[in-house]
């Protein structure tokens, strides 16, 4: 069972899908905390950083950090500079605690994948100097082994469920045979469900570490999930399912949806969509499509659209033109 202590962001955990022996609401002291849950049995306590009295002090965690297991610890951050600056951070790995986010999706994620100091070490400063918070991913060190270096490919669902954890599954394979190719996905635990070992899973905080310790990797595919982490991508891929009741869904719930998504990649995924029926969506959402891709099998090993698909991205070593389909002028392969 697990603790609840929130503030600010009192709504967003009790969405959370966890059992919850106790959750307590305002804003404490270190010791109030303390003297509450120190012989309170408990399998995580999830705190929102801004219940606690003071938290900008790092002196008031380190309390915390003296009185209680920090591996039963998650801190939900909040989105002030200070917070986040490289100092805090890694002030926080250092009095070991390692379980710390701003994205309420990884929170559960943690409570199953708690986090260990591998996870956190590039927000670990040893030098001093607090110029780096571990945010900022410097494309250039990715070199990667192919000559246009790495293509970082992004995959945003936006209608509920579009697919994207098994479409990134199905063009990983499909790209593994002219790259090496990595799929990771953030705040998420889907990957699991594929039995693939290969698959990665992260948090979106650690995600551009995950990104820079793959350094042979010429294509990174990410499902963002709700992390907010698009500026690590060269590209963001955002799936839309072109189903009546999804769409409905999705305007009612944010009737600007389309216009957030001007000059993106739209994709639409799982389509029963023709020519003429795209024509008709880009006309009423005012929107352009980039790519349609209709349902396919994800048991089989090859899926023509697919590499069609690749090859619309610019995955060039791509044979977008199929197995079966001669080319004029295939000596150019």
């Amino acid at each position: 069972m697990n603790v609840i202590v929130s503030n600010k962001y009192q709504n967003m955990l009790a969405t959370l899908d966890i059992d919850v022996i106790k959750s307590i609401n305002g804003e404490f002291s270190a010791d109030e905390i303390i003297s509450q849950f120190t012989n309170f049995y408990f399998n995580k306590m999830i705190i929102d950083i801004t219940a606690i009295k003071g938290y900008q002090n790092i002196k008031n965690i380190q309390k915390l950090s003296v009185n209680f297991d920090m591996s039963k610890i998650i801190l939900l951050l909040d989105d002030s500079a200070m917070v986040n600056s490289g100092a805090y951070l890694s002030q926080l790995v250092s009095m070991g605690i390692y379980n710390f986010t701003r994205n309420i999706n990884a929170v559960k994620f943690l409570i199953d994948n708690p986090n260990t100091y591998k996870d956190v070490a590039q927000y670990h400063n040893l030098n001093g100097s607090n110029s780096n918070n571990g945010d900022n991913v410097n494309f250039d060190t990715f070199s990667g082994t192919g000559s246009g270096g790495l293509r970082i490919v992004g995959f945003k669902n936006v209608t509920s469920h579009a697919g994207a954890t098994t479409l990134i599954y199905m063009l990983k394979k499909h790209l593994e045979v002219a790259y090496n190719v990595i799929a990771i996905e953030a705040d998420g635990e889907d990957f699991k469900y594929l039995n693939d070992k290969s698959l990665k899973s992260t948090t979106g905080l650690d995600l551009s570490f995950n990104i820079s310790n793959n350094p042979d990797a010429e294509v990174i595919l990410i499902d963002l999930n709700d992390s907010e982490q698009e500026s690590l991508c060269n590209d963001v891929i955002y799936l839309i399912e072109p189903g009546l009741i999804k769409l409905n869904k999705l305007i009612r719930n944010d009737r600007d949806a389309f216009v957030k998504l001007k000059d993106k990649k739209i994709v639409l995924n799982k389509s029963v969509l023709n020519s003429r029926d795209i024509n008709d969506f880009e006309n009423e959402t005012n929107s352009k499509v980039f790519f349609n891709i209709p349902y396919v099998d994800d048991k089989k090993e090859h899926e023509q659209v697919l590499d069609d698909f690749l090859v619309a991205l610019g995955f060039s070593r791509i044979n977008g033109g199929g197995a079966n389909k001669t080319k004029l002028f295939n000596i150019f392969k």
